[in-house]
């Protein structure tokens, strides 16, 4: 990955930060892209966990002197664009892009309101819309080059595979997520575009912690603990999968020249096909 630039929305915590870290460690160029950085009028009051912060960004930083951050709203058209534009006036280019970036709600089907509804939608499948239409000439610019790799990983799910009572919303847009990774594989293939994407099984971040997998454990120490305790039961390899697990299967796939149109799950066996 020795110079090639990648792009990670949602990164500055959680999956997206191990998917930064992991390019970053490898010699990656890394800008990270996400709502809570330098975040004006942002709120979370909307969602029943954090979002990430600039506190998050700076820890990342710290860990690795490739990686640079900016804002994104993947919602919008604009700050797709002006998230693309960051990323080529400090790094030249963009090689790989990573649409990390998604958020969740659970419930029951007819007690989801439509806002909420619309929000999940608007970030995880017309997020991956925008911030690949805005990275598109640069990619295929990167495409163009003798040793070109250019790659796009989505991060889907394996709730895009398979649906859960109480998820609707979720697992609809994580399906689409899925379904626009396939079409995108086979309209860029002749371009030398590869499009893959991760699907993400059960890992410990605030996401699980604070609202899929409430406990009544206080520290992140006891949250991972009553995590593990309860994975060794449900998951063949007997763990959660961590957000280390997620940056190897997004290197892999951003390295790997002929796979495209895939959905690696990373799951632990947890769901097998």
């Amino acid at each position: 990955m020795d110079d090639r630039v990648v792009l990670v929305t949602g990164g500055a915590r959680g999956i997206g930060a191990g998917i930064a870290k992991a390019f970053a460690d490898a010699g990656a160029r890394v800008m990270v892209a996400d709502i809570g950085i330098q975040a004006t009028g942002v709120t979370t009051s909307t969602w029943r966990y954090a979002l990430a912060n600039e506190d998050d960004v700076g820890d990342l930083q710290a860990s690795s002197s490739n990686i640079e951050a900016t804002h994104v709203d993947v919602t919008s058209s604009a700050s797709c664009e002006a998230a693309v534009a960051a990323t080529v006036d400090r790094f030249g280019g963009i090689d790989v892009l990573v649409n990390n970036a998604g958020v969740i709600d659970s419930g029951a089907f007819d007690d989801i309101d439509e806002a909420t509804w619309d929000r999940i939608f608007q970030v995880n499948c017309k997020g991956i819309f925008l911030m690949t239409r805005a990275a598109l000439p640069s990619l295929k610019a990167s495409s163009q080059k003798e040793s070109s790799n250019a790659a796009i990983i989505n991060t889907a799910s394996i709730a895009g595979k398979q649906g859960h009572a109480n998820l609707s919303a979720y697992c609809g847009s994580k399906f689409a997520a899925i379904g626009i990774t396939q079409s995108l594989a086979a309209e860029l293939a002749p371009q030398n575009i590869r499009v893959n994407a991760i699907c993400p099984g059960i890992v410990g971040t605030a996401m699980w912690h604070d609202h899929l997998r409430p406990t009544n454990a206080v520290t992140p120490e006891q949250k991972e603990a009553d995590l593990a305790l309860a994975m060794r039961e449900r998951i063949p390899l007997g763990r959660p999968q961590s957000i280390e697990d997620m940056g190897q299967a997004a290197l892999y796939l951003a390295t790997a020249p002929n796979i495209t149109g895939v959905a690696l799950s990373v799951a632990g066996g947890l769901q097998m096909q």
